[in-house]
Parts: structure tokens; C-alpha cells; sequence
């Protein structure tokens, strides 16, 4: 039992490098509009898809650290469930970063 508790914390504690890694390229995004080369061509506004970023990655950490890693996953249950949440708030931020902004109508030239 205790080999497969090992693999299991280790593929979390892993999971939380990207979760950082994902944090950091939030962090770029929102201070210079860096946007990775996977996804470049589909976002129309970097910065907020840095907020996403970063806040999906900020959820996902929550997630994980009062969920999987910690020493009492039932007693944070709840708020293990707020960082999921809070988790797709940042996909759904990064989500309308690919789509326009809106335009004022009542400024626009006839």
C-alpha cells in the first residue's frame, strides 16, 4: 500500500510544478501579453487570458492542496470544491479571450 501512496503523491507533487509553471506563463500574459505558441493564432486578448491562466491555476492548486494533498481530505472537502470552481472560472476567462471584444455601438460611424 504504501508503494502505491508514494506514486500517487508523487504524480500530484508533479502536478503541482505545472500547476506553478501555468501560474508563471498567467503571470507573463498578464504583464507583457505573452501567450504560449500552442494557443496564439485562436487568442484575441492575451491579458485576460493571463487572468484565466492564472486563475485556473490558483483553483487547481487550491484543488489539489486541500483535496488530494492534504493530511485531511474529508474535513476540506468544501473548499476543495471552491478551488474546482474556481478552477473553471479560469478556463471560462480564458475561453472569452479568444472570442472579440465587445465595441461600444453608440460610437461607431454610420
Amino acid at each position: 500500500m504504501s508503494g502505491m501512496h508514494s506514486m500517487a503523491t508523487g504524480t500530484t507533487a508533479l502536478a503541482l510544478v505545472v500547476v506553478a509553471g501555468a501560474a508563471v506563463i498567467g503571470i507573463l500574459g498578464i504583464t507583457v501579453g505573452w501567450v504560449q505558441p500552442v494557443g496564439w493564432k485562436k487568442v484575441l486578448r492575451p491579458r485576460l487570458w493571463g487572468y484565466g491562466t492564472l486563475t485556473a491555476a490558483v483553483g487547481m492548486g487550491a484543488f489539489l492542496c486541500l483535496g488530494p494533498l492534504s493530511n485531511r481530505p474529508a474535513a476540506h472537502f468544501n473548499l476543495a470544491l471552491v478551488g474546482m470552481a474556481v478552477f473553471f472560472l479560469g478556463s471560462f476567462l480564458q475561453y472569452l479571450s479568444q472570442r472579440p471584444a465587445r465595441t461600444d455601438s453608440l460610437n461607431q460611424p454610420l
